[in-house]
Parts: structure tokens; sequence; C-alpha cells
């Protein structure tokens, strides 16, 4: 899969489960759960124990059912690791300019962490994907609009503050996709294996992902 259909998918869902859980046993069916309610794209961080493992066995169980990143990638040793284990596209807290290089060697889409108007402009001339705001709490879906007057043709995710209350408005300010970490994939529900739970939960943000692009 090459970068256009990456970030094809990533568009058309609307949503990038941010997957880390201290445990890793059950995470391939926490993805699994999330993909039945609608949330077909998802990051492992590599802050999991074993995460690359998680990877390689999530993308052979669940193969084509989801789209599968590797998140919390610093720098390119761990980027080229992550790659060769299955992701498919690569996510960071971050913002390093060798990493969106390696990515672009693997023709893999990379989503750097920028929170400054100067990073994010920085990053999409280096050639990022999509710009990761985060901690996108501390900005809120204003900084968004903001951001949408000089620099229209940026692509944004926020990532973190995002909730069943904030995600239609980060939309309405004009960001591209949702990143959604505990607000998602929640860790009471992680760590009580309350599948159903997490399916309900997917299907409630991918309502408001249609919803709100709907109008």
């Amino acid at each position: 899969m090459n970068r256009h259909e990456q970030l094809t998918r990533v568009y058309e869902a609307g949503i990038v489960a941010v997957v880390r859980a201290p445990d890793p046993t059950h995470l391939i069916d926490v993805m699994k759960a999330l993909a039945d309610g609608g949330v077909t794209v998802a990051e492992v961080t590599l802050t999991v124990p074993n995460a690359l493992e998680v990877i390689r066995e999530a993308k052979r169980v669940l193969g084509d059912t989801i789209l599968l990143g590797a998140g919390t990638v610093l720098d390119t040793e761990t980027c080229r690791a992550a790659i060769l284990a299955g992701a498919e596209f690569i996510v960071s807290p971050t913002l390093n300019l060798d990493v969106i290089r390696l990515c672009h060697r693997y023709d893999k889409a990379i989503m750097p962490g920028c929170f400054t108007p100067t990073e994010i402009l920085t990053a999409w001339e280096a050639g990022a994907d999509i710009i990761k705001v985060f901690p996108a709490e501390c900005l809120g879906p204003t900084f968004f609009k903001a951001m949408r007057g000089p620099l229209p043709q940026i692509r944004m995710m926020p990532t973190g503050g995002v909730d069943l209350k904030t995600a239609s408005e980060f939309l309405k300010a004009g960001a591209c996709a949702l990143g959604i970490g505990s607000q998602l994939v929640d860790p009471k529900m992680v760590a009580g294996r309350d599948f159903a739970g997490l399916t309900n939960l997917a299907k409630q943000y991918v309502e408001i992902v249609r919803s709100t692009r709907s109008k």
C-alpha cells in the first residue's frame, strides 16, 4: 500500500485511534473491537511493551481490516523497525526531519507532532503528510480555525483533548482527521476486556465524524 492509499483511508475514516496500554496482551482484540465499530485506522504506540510484536501479530491476524501504524516514533532507527514490522504509517509526538525522509524512502505516510505555526510549516515543507497538532488540548479548535487563514493547504490532525464533546468542533475548525487516545481506547474498558463497550464507543465517534462532515 502506497502513501496515497494510506492517506485516503485515513481521510475516509476521519479517526486515528491511539492504542496505548501497559499490558499488550489483548490489544489485537481491542483493535478488532474498534474496527467492528467503524474505526479502521489505529496506531500502536511504541511505549507499549513489545510494540513491534503487537504490530506484527495484528498485521497477521487483522490483515487489511484495519490500517495499522506505529506511534511515538522518535528516531529513524525505531521508524525503520516499525515499518519492517508492518506499520503502514508513522506518527510521532515531535518533529524529526530525518524520520520524514525515511518514511518517504519507504513510501509510508508520516504524521509528525507539531505545536507552533513555525513547526507546522517546517514539517509541511519537509513533506509531512498530516501534521499532528499535539498536545491539542492546550490549543483547542480555535487554533485550527486560526491556522486555516494563512495556511489553508496544510492538513492538520488534533491529538489530545479530542472527546465526544470536542470532536465535532475540531472537524468544523478544519481538522482533516482526529487522533483519539484514552477517550476512545478507554483504559478501564481495555483492562476489563469490555470489547463491546469499545465497539459502542467507536460507533459514537464514527457517527460524529459522519454527521459533522455531512453538514
